[in-house]
């Protein structure tokens, strides 16, 4: 057989005339099956630069080929009452969302795993940097970020490395841009080592008429490239680097990251939002993940014609670039958009104004092909739907692992994990758990992070809940939460990503605002290994059923699969499968947001809902024992639906404070209440033991659900009281704030300066 090399340019005449020219399709992530489909559908062989584009266009990190059958299930258990507030769904760059007064958020979350760990400063900065796009191409200014990071064990060698480069990637891009961090998580867990997570969201808004979708039509249209010039970064970087295990030593599982400018992308904002107040935009879509290919084959897809593209118009940083190389590129802060030939000398004037570069690349046809062209040399015609929409779709084989029944069977309660009984060890225990690194406090992180620029946070870390005020006027505000648990997961999938949903409707409705849709990032290990496949099914069914038990739609997210290294069928041979969920909630008026810890002396501290003999994959079980196993918390949507209410109905002034209990149970609750403002508390937990017939361990280190911790002041306790006995819903006075510590009659007294120096000593004595 020939080399293609040998035959440059290999034009579409070219290829249909050499059909037993080999083509590098699996250094480019293609399997033979998948190749031959590709042959199938043009008649022929591919070009190089028809390859290039397939290539990544179908890679799993693009088209979902391993987890689109299973993500159905969002759209086909959405209700028309989900769909009540949803102005725009799945299968856009972010979902868009009706908050009342004729605003509109946009909101979505998506990973940049493999790349950040390769290179964890580019990886994590141009993570963040592609989520902001995706916010921008939907019409929206982006108005604040969120993190959920995932590293390996945190006293492993080369944990340090990622961890100091993706905090100061996040950092340095979100701060450059202007936009407020307002939340997240940061966790340590040995089976991140190999696979770090860095998962980004970004929140925009927008008014209603503002909303602008990706898809060229118009026949004539043309089709402009504005922003950075492309290089050679990144060449097939997130597309097939996310789409692939680190084994192997292929070369195209380590191609080089993107790099970042986020001033550029900072322009790029300001001139995106002036084209849209000019109406001189028909379509548009960021570049991210496979590059031109993407933006072309999406735009065309979406649209109702075909389009023509003259590569040799695309600026470039490198002129050395192979046609093949431009269409693969993933250099950042770029856009793609579809522009009236009548309104193109006002496209240019505005981008000519911001210093943006901008090449007119293309028009819009009437054809239904794609056809690119370089220097003449037609190099691509396909039909855009197979590149973009109808690639392979796999059932792969999935099944409950082999190691999962014994796990399960290794309950803390049937292993009788010694729970304490005194005092001293409890005091000793609650210790141990606040300066562990899951619990410690992150102002490490945070504070490297700006939370407030812009001046419309009303809520940040370490409160419950991110809360950012849209509309100045009236404090029209929107509140986010994004929460997961890979040890839940890792025990029950199903349960697991219930949990996550659960937790971050409970934090959102913590700080007072309403539950009104989500997004996801499902983070789990290789759909070809049948054990992380049935976690991720299982994970995907128990999200989709739950969202819809509580009214919540799902209106994007991002799959990111092949997180493993290890031999395929162990129980380590992946990570530990970590379904992010992010929930937004609305509040009428941000200035009404609840904190998380209470600021004043008097007030009485309640406990809402019930705790159970539920330790299995508890951070006490981790912390002291060094255990997994057993099952995790039971999941009542019911229960949590109803604290919701309460929590809600509360945020009216009722409630001073309020925090959620979930990783760490009541005892970290506690701890985070008292050390938020300095306020220490005096509390008697004995009656409420004795109601829900636990001991005291149990109460304090249990993570069951639905449950919150409020602070009211005396006058309205009656008032608290009266709402949870309307709500069903159990509520416990533990006692009242004050003092300079947290006192646990008969138990322990934890001074607050103790409690902070214990928690904000941890991460700096790794990281410095």
């Amino acid at each position: 057989m020939t080399d293609v090399a040998e035959h440059l340019p290999d034009t579409v005449e070219h290829a249909a005339s050499t059909p037993d020219v080999a083509l590098p399709f699996r250094e480019l992530g293609l399997k033979p099956d998948e190749y031959r489909r590709i042959v199938d559908l043009l008649g022929r062989r591919p070009t190089a630069a028809e390859l290039a584009m397939y290539s990544v266009m179908w890679s799993e990190h693009c088209s979902y080929k391993s987890s689109k059958t299973h993500l159905r299930q969002f759209g086909e258990k959405t209700t028309d009452a989900m769909r009540e507030h949803l102005l725009v769904g799945i299968g856009e760059n972010a979902g868009v969302v009706d908050i009342g007064q004729g605003w509109a958020v946009t909101f979505k979350v998506e990973s940049h795993n493999h790349p950040s760990y390769v290179e964890p400063y580019q990886g994590a900065a141009t993570g963040v940097g592609g989520i902001v796009r995706d916010i921008i191409s939907m019409g929206a200014r982006p108005v604040a970020v969120m993190d959920q990071l995932r590293f390996g064990a945190v006293d492993h060698p080369d944990t340090a490395r990622v961890v100091h480069g993706v905090v100061a990637g996040v950092g340095g891009y979100g701060n450059c841009l202007g936009l407020p961090n307002i939340g997240g998580e940061t966790e340590f867990d040995p089976s991140y080592q190999g696979n770090p997570l860095v998962n980004a969201l970004c929140l925009g808004v927008l008014r209603h008429e503002d909303i602008h979708l990706a898809n060229a039509s118009g026949a004539g249209n043309k089709v402009v490239l504005f922003g950075a010039r492309t290089g050679g970064d990144g060449i097939g970087g997130a597309s097939i680097l996310a789409s692939e295990t680190f084994e192997g030593g292929m070369p195209s599982k380590r191609p080089s990251v993107q790099v970042g400018d986020p001033f550029m992308e900072k322009v790029l904002i300001e001139c995106c939002l002036e084209l849209y107040a000019a109406d001189v935009v028909e379509g548009i879509q960021d570049l991210g993940a496979a590059g031109i290919s993407c933006a072309t084959s999406e735009l065309a897809s979406n649209g109702d014609g075909g389009m023509h593209v003259d590569l040799e118009k695309v600026l470039l940083r490198d002129p050395t670039l192979t046609a093949g190389e431009i269409l693969m590129s993933e250099s950042q802060e770029r856009m793609m958009a579809v522009v009236a030939p009548d309104k193109l000398d006002r496209f240019l004037e505005i981008t000519a104004k911001w210093d943006v570069e901008t090449a007119v690349i293309g028009e819009v046809t009437g054809t239904g092909r794609l056809t690119i062209d370089h220097h003449g040399h037609r190099i691509v015609d396909v039909d855009p739907r197979t590149v973009a929409h109808e690639g392979p779709v796999y059932d792969r084989p999935y099944a409950r692992p082999a190691w999962q029944d014994e796990l399960n069977d290794d309950a803390a309660s049937a292993r009788h994990l010694p729970r304490p009984a005194d005092g001293e060890t409890l005091r000793e225990q609650v210790l141990q758990l606040v300066a562990s690194p899951n619990l410690a406090s992150k102002s490490w992180v945070t504070d490297q992070y700006d939370r407030y620029v812009q001046g419309n946070t009303a809520l940040a870390q370490p409160d419950d809940a991110g809360v950012v005020r849209v509309d100045e006027t009236t404090g029209l505000g929107v509140a986010l939460s994004t929460d997961a648990n890979g040890r839940f997961t890792k025990l029950d999938p199903r349960t697991g990503a219930r949990q996550a949903l659960a937790e971050a409707y409970r934090n959102v409705a913590t700080v007072g605002a309403r539950p009104l849709a989500v997004t996801d990032c499902l983070n789990f290990g290789s759909p070809e290994d049948p054990d992380s496949m049935w976690q991720l099914v299982e994970a995907v069914t128990g999200l989709a059923d739950a969202c819809r038990e509580l009214g919540v739609p799902v209106t994007g997210g991002n799959v990111s699969l092949y997180n493993g290294t290890g031999e395929p069928g162990r129980i380590d041979s992946s990570i530990n499968p970590t379904p992010v969920v992010g929930v937004l909630g609305v509040l009428d008026d941000v200035a009404r947001a609840t904190p998380s810890g209470w600021t004043e002396e008097g007030l009485a501290v309640y406990l809402l809902g019930t705790t159970a003999l539920e330790l299995d994959g508890s951070a006490w079980a981790d912390v002291v024992h060094h255990h997994l196993g057993g099952l995790p918390p039971r999941v009542d949507l019911d229960a949590e639906r109803a604290l919701a209410e309460v929590l809600l109905a509360a945020a009216d002034g009722t409630a001073r404070a309020a925090h959620d209990l979930s990783t760490g149970g009541l005892a970290q609750a506690l701890v985070d209440a008292v050390t938020r403002f300095g306020v220490g508390a005096d509390l008697d937990l004995t009656g409420v033991a004795e109601r829900d017939g636990v001991d005291l361990a149990t109460l304090l280190f249990a993570e069951s659900g639905a449950r919150a911790i409020v602070a009211v002041a005396p006058a309205d306790a009656a008032r608290l009281e009266q709402l949870a006995a309307d709500h069903g819903v159990p509520a416990a006075l533990l006692g009242t704030t004050g003092s300079a510590a947290l006192a646990v009659a008969g138990a322990f007294t934890l001074p607050v300066d103790e409690l902070r120096q214990a928690s904000s000593a941890t991460l700096p004595a790794y990281f410095g």
